[in-house]
């Protein structure tokens, strides 16, 4: 069966690409700092998965990254997919002085999520092929008010992971990138506008499918994320602060 690993699988799209691939029959190794609600959630999904292995992993503790990515590898004969997915989403204007929240941002969404990207590969090139998935967003087009930091980083993972796909080329490592738009969860659900917001169900649904079939890229859904963040790259600041 193939195998596929989730970090930030404890709510949100890992929760929810976790439920996904179960439904599909797929070998799961879910990790998150909150192992209570892993518990719960391998509970409910080894109904459909043939296992369900969880782990507790800060991706802030990068030096704990690659060793439980190792173990998780070995326990299930190894690993076919690694879905980097853990993320913050702070709003954050330039100069708000909360140094903690743009260090946890950085150290979550970027340095964290190159950690468990270098660590899945070097598992890759030891079984001769694999698939990374980095979970970017459509915040990654452009720095927008109160979403620089948080823009930045998705920017820059999103940067990083196109040198992946350059590099893993002749080595039988795919990347797909996925971009989402506003999915509903509790990450968004403070914000006073989530413009074509669709459900969580169906956001796993559409992300699961783009890396079934192997994408490189796409936007989370495709239509009309696809097509406004063209617009977005190129209007005028003077309208966006408008």
């Amino acid at each position: 069966m193939t195998s596929v690993l989730i970090t930030g699988a404890s709510s949100g799209l890992g929760e929810g690409m976790a439920r996904e691939f179960a439904r599909r029959g797929y070998t799961l190794a879910l990790t998150a700092r909150r192992v209570d609600k892993l518990v719960a959630l391998k509970k409910e999904l080894e109904e459909f998965s043939p296992s369900v292995v969880i782990k507790c992993m800060d991706v802030t503790n990068f030096d704990s990254i690659a060793p439980i990515i190792d173990e998780i590898d070995e326990e299930l004969g190894g690993l076919d997919i690694v879905v980097a997915n853990s993320g913050v989403g702070y709003m954050l204007p330039v100069a708000c002085d909360d140094v903690e929240k743009v260090r946890k941002t950085i150290d979550t969404n970027l340095t964290g999520a190159i950690t468990t990207i270098d660590a899945a590969v070097k598992v890759f090139r030891r079984r001769g092929r694999g698939r990374m998935v980095g979970i970017t967003s459509v915040a990654a087009v452009r720095g927008l008010a109160e979403s620089g930091v948080y823009s930045a980083t998705k920017s820059a993972l999103s940067c990083y992971l196109g040198s992946l796909r350059i590099e893993g080329y002749k080595q039988n490592i795919c990347v797909t990138e996925l971009a989402p738009g506003y999915i509903d969860t509790d990450m968004n659900r403070g914000l006073a506008s989530r413009p074509f917001v669709i459900t969580l169900e169906k956001g796993a649904r559409i992300m699961v499918d783009k890396i079934e079939n192997k994408a490189a890229f796409s936007y989370v859904p495709v239509w009309p994320w696809s097509i406004i963040a063209k617009i977005i790259r190129w209007v005028p600041a003077r309208l966006l602060a408008s």
